[in-house]
């Protein structure tokens, strides 16, 4: 998305000059060379930019509670890597329940993944306050470059690769992106119902409008694999608005094009020096273009001090995704043994049914279950 606007208002520099900006990514190390890593976040917040509560009746259209829930969680993590070229891009989900080492959070050393942004962000908050920062903005702003900064280090220890930019989008961006495009088409195996996300679905293909979309990619209660058939969700959603952004007329459309630049203002934050104008005369126009997306494996399933976590073996996954990012070679085939597709790539074991990956398909978007 960020691509699209930034080609289609390349002439406008207002447009770059708006995006809201952060500093986490300031002295952290870099890929070298042309290739590059993204992390893009999903923060499962309640809050708007400077702290407040959305209004009670965008809460509604997110059938997301009364605002109380859900904190400063990041319940979407994926890694993706552009190559040089810029044609076969690899994206890893990271599942939110990993339990993986975290360093600089006062009284933890381990928690889940998806809690290193919320618990970084509180402990920061509260020592501003303690030193007598008392503006809500500023709390706010440095707090979650606080969390920020801790996510993207969590990360880089967990896969041993370096972030050259991220991107974090708020839970209500997710809806504001789907109301802009007028619909995202997506398709599915199976029936499902889920009064926990309001997720309501036949099988079949369906255009959701921006709820039933935020809906579907909620959507964990009444799968095969819980949160991780939720990781395919959010997959087949970002395919899906891929598609939609090169097939609807998105182009054509200035109300379309000015929806989603405001959109990408309000509720995207990059990080510093991303220049979107730029990126997207580097890859927006690159013919034959993939995406390859996995779900980053689980050993198993464990409950620790009463929160149930996913136990992973760092080891693998880091040979896992460096051997994909093309920084480690594939393992070697021991002599007179024949190598069977994708045979070369170790990796943990996954968990039952984990599910095969999500790709992106000329002819429109994978069906998920």
């Amino acid at each position: 998305m960020l691509a699209a606007t930034g080609l289609a208002w390349s002439g406008a520099q207002t447009v770059q000059n708006a995006f809201h900006t952060s500093d986490a990514l300031d002295g952290a190390p870099r890929s070298t060379g042309a290739a590059e890593n993204i992390l893009l976040i999903g923060l499962d917040s309640r809050k708007d930019r400077n702290g407040n509560d959305l209004p009670p009746d965008v809460l509604a259209q997110l059938h997301a509670g009364d605002g109380q829930e859900g904190g400063y969680n990041t319940n979407t993590l994926i890694l993706v890597h552009v190559p040089a070229d810029g044609k076969n891009i690899t994206a890893f989900s990271i599942p939110r329940d990993d339990y993986v080492p975290v360093v600089g959070i006062d009284g933890y050393d381990h928690a889940k993944i998806k809690e290193a942004y919320g618990l970084k962000k509180a402990q920061t908050e509260q020592h501003l306050i303690d030193t007598g920062v008392t503006d809500q903005a500023t709390l706010e702003s440095r707090s979650r470059d606080a969390g920020r900064a801790e996510t993207l280090q969590t990360v880089r220890a967990l896969t041993g690769v370096p972030i050259d930019r991220f991107a974090e989008v708020s839970l209500v961006g997710f809806y504001d992106i789907t109301k802009a495009l007028g619909g995202v088409q997506v398709c599915l195996n199976h029936a499902v119902s889920d009064s926990y996300s309001g997720a309501h679905f036949a099988a079949g293909v369906h255009t959701l409008n921006a709820a039933q979309a935020l809906a579907f990619v909620r959507q964990r209660h009444g799968l095969d694999n819980g949160d991780l058939d939720r990781t395919h969700r959010q997959q087949a959603f970002l395919l899906s608005v891929t598609h939609a952004l090169s097939s609807s007329g998105v182009f054509g459309d200035l109300n379309k094009l000015d929806a989603l630049v405001t959109v990408a203002q309000r509720d995207i934050t990059l990080s510093a020096g991303w220049n979107v104008v730029d990126y997207a005369h580097r890859i927006g126009d690159i013919n034959g273009q993939s995406t390859r997306f996995t779900t980053l494996p689980v050993q198993r399933y464990d409950t620790i001090d009463g929160q149930d976590v996913n136990i992973i073996d760092p080891t693998a996954i880091r040979t896992q995704v460096q051997t994909a990012f093309g920084l480690i070679p594939p393992a070697p085939v021991a002599p007179g043994l024949r190598r069977r597709p994708g045979a070369g790539e170790p990796r943990a074991v996954p968990a039952p049914n984990h599910g095969p990956p999500v790709l992106s398909s000329p002819g429109g978007v994978p069906c998920v279950n």
